[in-house]
């Protein structure tokens, strides 16, 4: 328990001290969003996913050094953890040249699947998984060949959507990544925590400087990384059935996204100092939704809402696997 909470630290720490000279270095080089959320519309540094993937690094590879020198009781499959990071590295990637180069929605939708050949390539996880309703099915090789691409792609493509308010993307990746490293700890599964620790460490520090008023935005090489990160911590822990109950607000988010033809934002309008989406019309995401049903919401309390829950759906997805209700 040490050597994870070691990783845990560890990661929070190299981010931590990271954070202050990405937020110098990327507004002296132009590297900046504005913040639609706030009247003034001010301009902050953007990418800051830069020193989550980082800290995220420095976690995994400390996992590797402790487990190689035999300084911690438990042992890893450096395979696996390998084949993780890699696929981790190769989303973060992806979001980099997103950030920088604004690939098209299509392409940005596709690209994951290239992230996931590193987890197909060393056959991470179980064919058979433990589903709501249906069981215990065995995919076969359907699951190495379509179901971890696909996971892969989804997830990282889910956590980009549900996003653009101040700490929502970390905030959210802080709920699902203690939850499914927890989950995986209950079973034993130790390279599903420390990939999901190595984030949970990062983005809590990460936190520090995002929430409301940001001081810098997450970017796409953030998002990606932290939908990355889940789903292979989920593939590697084995513990899909946790992974499709956490996600389940981003399909709602989907779903009304599709409403919108997928080019609508998740901000609508700023009225007295809150935000609001008058019209019922215009509900175009969970954002939107929090906004029009409470009739004018604070960006931190419309986070807050939002957070919450992904709480509930983690406190179920407990429920259903260590069962400590």
């Amino acid at each position: 328990m040490i050597g994870l909470f070691l990783v845990l630290a560890a990661a929070f720490l190299v981010t931590y001290v990271m954070i202050p000279w990405f937020i110098t270095r990327l507004r002296d080089a132009g590297i900046v969003g504005k913040d639609m959320n706030k009247a003034q519309h001010p301009e902050i540094p953007e990418m800051g996913g830069l020193a989550i993937v980082g800290g995220f690094i420095v976690g995994v590879l400390l996992s590797i050094a402790l487990t190689t020198f035999h300084l911690v009781a438990f042992q890893i499959d450096l395979t696996i953890v390998l084949a993780s990071l890699s696929t981790v590295l190769i989303m973060a990637v992806i979001g980099l040249i997103d950030d920088l180069f604004l690939i098209r929605q299509h392409v940005k939708a596709l690209l994951p699947l290239f992230a996931s050949l590193p987890l197909v390539a060393v056959s991470a996880g179980v064919t058979h998984m433990d589903l709501p309703i249906l069981g215990t099915v065995d995919f076969g090789l359907f699951y190495p060949i379509i179901l971890i691409p696909l996971a892969i792609t989804g997830a990282s493509n889910a956590t980009n959507m549900l996003a653009g308010f101040n700490g929502l993307e970390a905030g959210l990746g802080v709920v699902m990544c203690s939850t499914v490293g927890v989950i995986a700890y209950f079973q034993g599964n130790i390279e599903a925590v420390i990939i999901s620790f190595a984030m949970l460490g990062a983005l809590i520090a990460f936190l520090r400087f995002n929430w409301f008023p940001a001081k810098i935005l997450i970017g796409d090489v953030g998002t990606l990384t932290i939908g990355a990160v889940v789903a292979t911590s989920v593939i590697v822990g084995n513990v899909e059935r946790a992974g499709i109950i956490l996600i389940l607000p981003f399909f709602v988010e989907l779903f009304l996204k599709l409403r919108g033809g997928l080019k609508e934002q998740s901000w609508c309008g700023i009225k007295g100092g809150k935000l609001v989406c008058e019209k019922l019309g215009k509900v175009y995401g969970l954002g939107r939704l929090v906004m029009h049903l409470t009739g004018g919401v604070s960006e931190k309390g419309l986070v807050l809402v939002l957070i919450s829950v992904e709480v509930l759906f983690a406190l179920v997805a407990l429920a259903f696997t260590v069962r400590l209700f």
